[in-house]
């Protein structure tokens, strides 16, 4: 089975936490949700007739019920982690809450506002936030107006609760984006999405066309569909099956809270590429800290992006089979790294279903930006 290049985001850590570290811990986990949730019927039979809703809620409050003492974190610690990131920016800007619908904020950031331009809106991928722009928006707001924020559900933007349904969680994400352009007053806007980031963008195309001028895609996540396995030689281990069955029900990074006072110290150690993309604004642990405490918040876009795919982190609506239907005159340039960790062919993909339309795809062979 091919496996999405998303998911060596979170890999490393399940790997580290549960093989590693926190063996005892997890057979702890899995006896109090299955000894809480099903009655014991032997392993197979049991795992076949999990119901994963019920599980899911049992979970969930046994995780949350010592979270807040477990992991070093809390809301202010991101916010103080955001603003360390946005130190290294020269350009001036400024910083607000977008009020929508049903009590949600959206935390933005805009530079150069008063230009008589198109904007460029960023939207940041999964596990992201504002502040991982910041090697980035210096440049790009250099002639014309700039507006980055926090997705629903990540950063300092509201956490509420998506729907279980992929189609539905999609729409929350979607028609989050369109009260915020309305709510900021753009009438049209070039879209720049980076991952989860880049499905969402999209998916706002299709919907409201007539708000974007420019579509670009970097190193967009959900666009390929999850292609079919191999025929095996022999059938999955037993117990392999069963800790997929076991982990399914999990966000994805739950393993980085589960790790509690380890956390910080489990970035550093397994994603030491972020301290080196931004060797040249920062010396220390500043990039290291913002991730830790921007994913270790009560997930919710998070949870939304788990309902969204099947594994191993493939789009449960793949974007490549609709992404024909955006409308011919939305120019769509799509982006990688030359050592990027996402499907590669979704240039050549989005060419051969927009024939007779602009597509450009531009590979970078410098570092590509998160």
């Amino acid at each position: 089975m091919r496996v999405c290049g998303h998911v060596k985001y979170c890999a490393k850590m399940w790997t580290y936490l549960y093989i590693k570290t926190a063996h005892c811990l997890l057979m702890t986990s899995f006896s109090v949700i299955c000894s809480s949730c099903i009655p014991v019927k032997g392993i197979n039979s049991g795992l076949e007739s999990l119901d994963w809703d019920l599980m899911y809620l049992c979970r969930s409050w046994w995780i949350t019920s010592w979270l807040p003492s477990w992991c070093p974190t809390s809301l202010t610690l991101l916010k103080v982690a955001e603003e360390k990131m946005l130190r290294s920016i020269s350009r001036k800007f400024s910083k607000q809450y977008v009020q929508i619908s049903n009590g949600n904020r959206i935390w933005t950031l805009v530079f150069n506002g008063s230009v008589e331009k198109t904007p460029l809106v960023l939207l940041h991928g999964f596990g992201g936030g504002v502040g991982l722009w910041a090697l980035n928006v210096d440049v790009l707001s250099e002639h014309r107006p700039l507006y980055a924020f926090d997705l629903l559900g990540f950063g300092q933007s509201s956490r509420p609760h998506f729907s279980t349904d992929a189609r539905e969680a999609e729409d929350q994400f979607v028609e989050s984006i369109e009260e915020w352009r309305a709510r900021v007053g753009l009438e049209a806007m070039i879209m720049l999405g980076h991952n989860l980031g880049g499905y969402l963008t999209a998916a706002y195309s299709l919907r409201y066309p007539s708000r974007v001028k420019h579509l670009i895609l970097v190193e967009p996540w959900g666009f390929p569909e999850r292609p079919e396995p191999p025929e095996q030689d022999r059938p999955m281990p037993v117990w392999i099956r069963a800790l997929g069955a076991m982990l399914s029900p999990f966000n994805p990074l739950a393993g980085l809270r589960l790790a509690g006072p380890l956390g910080p110290t489990l970035v550093q150690t397994l994603r030491p590429d972020f301290k080196k993309k931004f060797s040249s604004m920062f010396d220390d642990n500043t990039v290291t800290e913002y991730i830790y405490h921007l994913n270790v918040q009560t997930p919710s876009g998070e949870s939304a992006f788990r309902n969204m795919t099947i594994p191993y982190c493939w789009a449960q609506r793949p974007m490549g089979q609709r992404v024909g239907l955006i409308r011919r005159d939305i120019p769509i340039t799509v982006l990688y790294g030359s050592r990027s960790s996402i499907e590669g062919n979704t240039g050549t993909l989005i060419k051969e279903l927009r024939p007779n339309s602009y597509v450009e795809t531009i590979v970078s062979l410098t570092p590509h930006a998160r």
